[in-house]
């Protein structure tokens, strides 16, 4: 899949094409949905596909302090749009510019000058343009009025409730890994390079790779037995803990420390991919680095214990 940052990425050879446009995060079967009525308008047309989306996601510019914890960094959003087979990705830059635009300036600008789309692919909520104005209704118009088609995916439910990115993150906050499955059509799975920390763990005996997170925020906090690939491993079982070190540090970003359970492996520097399958326990402070220490080797023993049981949440 071939990256295009903004509009002045683009060029004479990537129009006319199909496209969609949303924020994408998670990929949830809503969003694979998407893309999948995006590939038949493809083959229908003969024409690549292409995803708009927006780095940073919108409601992350508009109100940063209150946006909804990222489900995905943008390379792995882009790594899952790539493995459902789309062509090219255009990344929006979001900013004062943007925000300002008019829905009818945006949909101009965006999908008929710059892209030349025969067909556009719309989920059935999403909105655009200053104050939310443009929609399906909108594109329907523009496109009977352009030449081009534009459809409406419809919304896809799982357990008599509509799967969305909101109920993705409220699953992952619950622990609730039966529901994330549901919606991801996979496990959930978060990516990195192992970096150097403070080698507590290795101190006291449980050898931990630290994972670089490039995001503010994430949608699950605690401790949680996981499946590791990267590095010569392959579904690894071990145990993850995510959230802000309360005991050795006073932390305010989010960090992502696994240890592997069986072997000494030499990570750093590598890039490993972590599928969360079962919540142990939530994160909590210790009163001492014993006390810690203690709880890691029960973790360590309750993870193994639930692979050994070889039943998913």
């Amino acid at each position: 899949m071939k990256l295009l940052r903004g509009l002045k990425g683009l060029r004479p050879q990537h129009r006319p094409c199909v496209a969609t446009i949303g924020a994408f995060d998670g990929v949830h079967l809503g969003h694979q949905t998407v893309v999948s009525q995006l590939a038949e308008q493809g083959r229908k047309y003969d024409l690549p596909t292409t995803v708009v989306t927006f780095e940073p996601l919108p409601r992350e510019y508009l109100a940063a302090e209150s946006a909804p914890a990222r489900l995905q960094s943008f390379r792995e959003r882009f790594e899952s749009l790539a493995a459902l087979g789309v062509d090219r990705l255009l990344c929006l830059r979001f900013d004062e510019n943007l925000r300002q635009m008019s829905a009818e300036e945006f949909a101009d600008q965006i999908f008929v000058q710059g892209l030349g789309v025969r067909s556009l692919v719309l989920g059935d909520d999403f909105r655009f343009g200053h104050d939310r104005e443009g929609g399906f209704s909108m594109m329907k118009a523009m496109g009977e009025r352009e030449g081009f088609d534009t459809l409406s995916t419809n919304t896809i439910e799982r357990g008599d409730e509509r799967v969305s990115s909101t109920r993705l993150r409220s699953a992952l906050a619950q622990g609730d890994f039966g529901t994330v499955r549901a919606c991801l059509g996979r496990d959930y799975e978060m990516a990195g390079r192992v970096i150097y920390g403070r080698q507590l763990g290795r101190q006291i005996g449980t050898p931990t790779a630290n994972i670089a997170l490039r995001r503010g925020s994430v949608p699950l906090s605690g401790v949680f037995a996981v499946r590791v690939q990267g590095a010569g491993l392959e579904s690894a079982p071990a145990i993850a803990n995510v959230g802000v070190r309360p005991t050795v540090e006073e932390g305010v970003r989010p960090n992502l420390e696994v240890h592997i359970l069986d072997g000494d492996h030499a990570l750093y520097g590598q890039r490993l991919t972590v599928s969360f399958m079962h919540k142990l326990r939530d994160e909590q402070r210790f009163e001492s680095v014993d006390l810690l220490k203690a709880q890691i080797y029960q973790d360590i023993e309750g993870a193994r214990a639930w692979f050994a049981s070889g039943v998913e949440d």
